[in-house]
């Protein structure tokens, strides 16, 4: 009775306990199986999508052995755009930078023993020295480049000079391409400024010349013949009026020294053509009888200034020092005496050369000839094995195989820190 009361206190406990008990299902029998000879040795079965299989073959299991051409369909947002990829055999180029620490570059012309130049040249034929040592060429071209010119008038010319020179202006744009710039000064008494550098065709600068002409200055009276007569008693002037100096009853004669400040010129116009651009060819023209008296700046360190900043000075040579006899006199310069034409002495430091004319129509042939002469020049570089940013004076001789022959160039360089910057410098893409 007992056992049976307990049966039917437990039995609603216990159906309740099977209740919560699940109990699996068997496993229902695969309704596709493979049929024989369907499996072999590395090959198997894949389940699809939908659960259908497929069979894989041996080649499906490679590991692909070159990556894919092109990027997959879905990019993270934070992985960026893709890298610059280069050409074929370009990438190395694209990770090398370059500096040329020690780059020397040399301008020079070559003319026969008749003035003209001479083309043709061959790197082969051309020998550079620096220091008295041999360099190893590492470029030489002949291709123009494009000018940057600083015009320089000489407006202390006498009244004669002045005007053969203002009427001669007018073909000077002729002589230089639309790509040139130019910019013009004028000296008498101190440089001037009068338009910065603009278009070598602007009407800034046809403006500018024709604002230039200037109407010169009267020339002395020599200090002999009728003119220069005195009367003197007692070695005493009695008329001031008639005395070699106005005012000095004296016989000493004391001229007055004219002012033509040509060196304060050139370092004025060598300080703008500082700021041109890389890539162009740097050029001082000079319109002048050459003279100089009372400039600040001292010829050696403008010459200094000019080999610095890879400045040729250029001219055309007027005056009574355009002359053959007087010009000649004036080239040969007598050691502790002043020189009285400075121009030939800036052409030849510089590796530039000028043209001496007397006339009006030979001033204005003399621009497109030394017009061609700069945009025709051969240029060699080479990297120098001396310390480049010492600040020593190098030497530099430019020599041509063939015999009669004559080479301009520039007789020595200053190395600046500016020529040890990087030419290319590799940036990432943007």
């Amino acid at each position: 009775m007992a056992g049976a009361l307990a049966m039917m206190m437990l039995g609603p406990q216990t159906q309740q306990t099977a209740q919560q008990q699940a109990i699996p299902d068997g496993p229902r029998p695969q309704v596709t199986l493979p049929t024989a000879g369907a499996v072999s040795p590395g090959m198997g079965t894949t389940p699809d999508s939908n659960g259908d299989t497929t069979t894989t073959t041996p080649d499906d299991n490679k590991v692909p052995n070159s990556l894919p051409t092109s990027p997959p369909a879905q990019e993270r947002l934070d992985d960026g755009p893709l890298p610059e990829i280069p050409a074929p055999g370009e990438g190395p180029k694209n990770f090398t930078l370059i500096v040329r620490s020690n780059f020397v570059e040399v301008p020079f012309t070559v003319k026969d023993n008749k003035g003209k130049l001479v083309p043709g040249i061959k790197p082969r034929e051309v020998r550079v020295y620096e220091n008295n040592l041999r360099q190893q060429l590492a470029i030489f071209t002949v291709d123009p480049w494009p000018l940057s010119v600083a015009l320089v008038i000489d407006q202390s010319l006498t009244y004669d000079n002045m005007t053969k020179v203002n009427n001669s202006l007018a073909a000077l744009q002729g002589a230089f391409a639309p790509y040139d710039e130019m910019a013009v000064f004028t000296y008498n008494n101190g440089p001037q400024m009068r338009t910065d550098f603009t278009g070598a065709q602007s009407d800034r600068l046809k403006f500018t010349l024709e604002t230039s002409k200037a109407s010169g200055r009267e020339p002395l009276m020599p200090l002999g013949g009728p003119m220069a007569a005195t009367n003197n008693i007692n070695n005493q002037n009695f008329d001031p009026n008639t005395a070699p100096v106005r005012n000095n009853r004296g016989i000493e004669l004391n001229p007055p020294k004219e002012v033509h400040t040509l060196n304060d010129a050139i370092l004025e116009a060598a300080r703008s053509l500082t700021k041109t651009g890389k890539g162009r060819r740097r050029v001082i023209y000079v319109i002048s009888d050459g003279k100089e008296y009372g400039s600040t700046a001292k010829f050696k360190d403008v010459v200094k200034y000019l080999q610095q900043n890879k400045i040729a000075v250029y001219g055309t040579l007027v005056g009574d020092s355009s002359l053959p006899v007087i010009g000649f006199l004036d080239h040969i310069h007598l050691p502790l005496t002043m020189r009285d034409n400075v121009l030939p002495a800036y052409a030849y430091a510089t590796g530039g050369s000028f043209d001496a004319e007397f006339r009006q129509r030979g001033i204005e042939q003399s621009f497109a000839k030394i017009s061609e002469e700069v945009r025709t020049q051969y240029t060699v570089g080479y990297y120098s094995h001396e310390d480049f940013i010492d600040g020593k004076y190098r030497q530099i001789e430019v020599k041509v195989l063939r015999p009669n022959l004559t080479v301009l160039a520039k007789k020595g360089y200053y190395p600046t820190a500016g020529d040890s910057r990087p030419t290319n410098v590799v940036r990432p893409s943007n």
